[in-house]
């Protein structure tokens, strides 16, 4: 089994809010993937005490410790039971209600010798190629939908959109909002390979439009995940004063890319 991952932070003086992990029971069959793009909070604050790295991490480990340890639950009641946990381990000192919250995307994918199980909520993205090499994206598109004059501001967004019926959700503090993300299960056997990816990675397609998905699948599993990011970067680098492609609120997001042979 061949896997691959890397993270890096958009800036160098900020720490990176996004949280990867891959996990190979220790009974040698089957295993799991974590993806969480942590949302970068706005200037205001947020209601919390803790920064979004703490909550990715916390909300991460708890993740990756369920889905490998309680096979008999599905994806979607992981998450919500890793958000009830997380959540409890800070309603006492900060507001949750708030609607900045800290908060993150997420992808989860579980394995075993049968099946390959898939949860997807929010902007990040999973990919998964067959033994034939047919290319299945997973994506939630909501936020995609959302009309763009209900994102002109991060006011405007949270009043309306966010966390909202009719808009895009995240995973916050309320673990019914893992009812909302798209899951499914393909048997093991349809699987080859897969790749999970947050949204500073998936800019490579989806904003700068270099490739579709299949092409950048083939980038990750020929030349390397870090090739992937350094792509994105050169290119947010030629697009930093034009800013000619539109939905980027900040010249280089976090980048986050798992790589899995099964």
């Amino acid at each position: 089994m061949r896997t691959e991952v890397m993270s890096e932070p958009g800036a160098a003086d900020r720490p990176n809010e996004d949280f990867a992990g891959v996990c190979l029971p220790a009974s040698g069959q089957g295993g799991c993937v974590v993806v969480l793009d942590g949302v970068t909070p706005p200037r205001d604050g947020t209601g919390c005490l803790h920064s979004v790295p703490w909550f990715t991490a916390l909300l991460g480990g708890a993740l990756t410790e369920l889905t490998v340890s309680r096979r008999d639950l599905t994806l979607r009641e992981i998450l919500g039971e890793a958000i009830r946990r997380t959540a409890a381990g800070h309603e006492a000192t900060c507001d949750l209600s708030h609607p900045r919250t800290p908060q993150a995307t997420v992808v989860v994918t579980r394995w075993s010798e049968d099946a390959v199980e898939y949860l997807v909520l929010s902007d990040s993205a999973l990919l998964l190629r067959s033994p034939g090499g047919a290319l299945t994206p997973v994506l939630d598109d909501r936020l995609d939908r959302v009309p763009r004059a209900f994102l002109t501001s991060a006011a405007i967004a949270d009043a309306t959109v966010r966390n909202k019926e009719g808009g895009f959700f995240t995973a916050a503090a309320d673990p019914a909002v893992a009812a909302r993300a798209v899951t499914g299960t393909v048997p093991r056997s349809e699987v080859a390979a897969l790749v999970a990816l947050t949204d500073g990675a998936t800019r490579w397609t989806e904003t700068f439009r270099e490739g579709d998905w299949t092409a950048l699948f083939d980038l990750v599993r020929k030349e390397g995940a870090r090739a992937l990011v350094e792509r994105v970067r050169e290119l947010e680098a030629a697009d930093r004063e034009e800013r000619v492609f539109l939905g980027r609120s900040k010249t280089h997001d976090d980048a986050t890319v798992v790589y899995v042979e099964l």
